[in-house]
């Protein structure tokens, strides 16, 4: 009888667990299937933000984080534009390595043809360019070349991404031309979206030459500058040079940095779907712990038979505790199975690296341990406690 009364060890637990879960699999699916849910939700929330992240910087590191814009202070007063010369001053400067310049050309507009009604511009703007833009903000030129700036070149436009699309152009032809200052105009090129520059993308683009012929003023509405890290010096150095005794008439930001805040905005929002995986998680843990309580109930005559054998209130209570544990850890491994394949899945979607933080899932799978010796502690305890007496009342 000493024998019988032992405690039980890891491997005889391990055994009673399994062979408890095989007698129910219906049910037992049903309750992994809420951990694995919850499990899935926060390991694919937390992979998918992590794929983005990974993505942003690669487009960072791609553009590069040393790219400075000057435009024209916003604040209350009246605050003068940038000087014409603003492009030249900031070339200047040792810790510039190239800059480019942009001018609105304020009552100019285009069309696809003379027949369209001045009204439909389709929000498409004319700026007047000098330097080469794209090289300076890392864009690309999806067809065509950019404009040329010189003195002898014929008029010429260059669509942003948004406008060509406007337009109806989608790669540059002999033929590609459209209408503007009562004139038609050869497309030599078209660009890609510009990232850190997306406000450009809905914009035509012309030499500062056809600008004038149009009405440009000579004051550029921005200039973009790249510089030698680090960036903070030249911010300040920048809008001396630029406007020499007034530098805070001068607004020098950097473009990458809307992409962070962009950034920071998505890790809130990715905050409250780890929550809403949370509340998932602890869902399926109620149902664990309800399994557990009606498998107890069903078993009365099996406690009974073992108590009145010789097991242990311990030996009963570890049985089905192990039990809880082994429902909840294969709802947790089915949770980080289909999370890491919806993360994979997506970000292979998007052209995304695929990003899976190893903490996320060893979180998972150490959450749902938590959860299942929590959901599983009560109905152990209570089996633990039925009187051999009673339960075999029901045999």
């Amino acid at each position: 009888m000493t024998g019988v009364r032992a405690r039980l060890g890891a491997a005889d637990l391990l055994r009673l667990g399994v062979f408890g879960l095989r007698t129910r699999p219906g049910r037992v699916v049903l309750s992994a299937l809420g951990i694995a849910i919850g499990i899935a939700a926060m390991i694919a929330v937390v992979g998918i933000s992590s794929s983005s992240k990974a993505k942003l910087d690669q487009v960072l590191d791609a553009l590069g984080t040393n790219v400075l814009t000057a435009t024209q202070a916003q604040g209350f007063g009246d605050v003068p534009p940038l000087p014409s010369t603003a492009l030249e001053s900031a070339l200047r400067q040792d810790d510039v390595q190239s800059a480019a310049a942009v001018g609105t050309v304020v009552d100019a507009a285009v069309y696809r043809n003379e027949f369209i009604p001045p009204p439909e511009t389709k929000g498409i703007g004319v700026m007047a360019a000098w330097g080469d833009v794209p090289r300076v903000l890392g864009g690309e030129l999806g067809s065509g070349r950019w404009i040329d700036d010189s003195v002898v070149a014929p008029p010429q436009v260059v669509l942003g991404a948004a406008a060509a699309s406007a337009l109806g152009i989608d790669r540059v032809r002999a033929d590609s031309r459209v209408w503007i200052g009562g004139q038609w105009v050869q497309v030599v090129g078209i660009l890609e979206p510009i990232a850190l520059a997306d406000d450009l993308d809905s914009q035509v683009f012309v030499p500062r030459g056809l600008g004038r012929q149009l009405g440009f003023d000579g004051a550029p509405t921005a200039v973009y500058t790249r510089v030698d890290p680090p960036v903070a010096p030249a911010r300040d150095v920048l809008a001396n040079a630029i406007r020499p005794g007034a530098p805070q008439d001068v607004g020098v930001t950097r473009p990458s940095d809307a992409l962070a805040a962009k950034d920071a905005t998505d890790d809130s929002f990715t905050g409250l779907l780890v929550g809403i995986g949370g509340v998932a998680l602890l869902v399926g843990g109620i149902g664990v712990a309800n399994t557990m309580v009606i498998t107890v109930l069903e078993r009365r005559a099996e406690v009974g038979v073992r108590r009145a054998l010789g097991a242990r209130r311990r030996n009963i209570r570890d049985q089905f505790l192990v039990e809880s544990l082994l429902l909840s850890f294969l709802g947790g491994v089915a949770g980080v199975v289909i999370g890491v394949g919806v993360t994979v899945a997506f970000a292979l979607a998007q052209g995304w690296p695929v990003a899976i933080p190893l903490w996320a899932v060893g979180g998972g799978l150490g959450a749902t341990v938590v959860i299942g010796g929590v959901s599983g502690w009560y109905p152990a305890a209570r089996a633990a406690r039925i009187p051999p007496t009673s339960a075999l009342a029901a045999v």
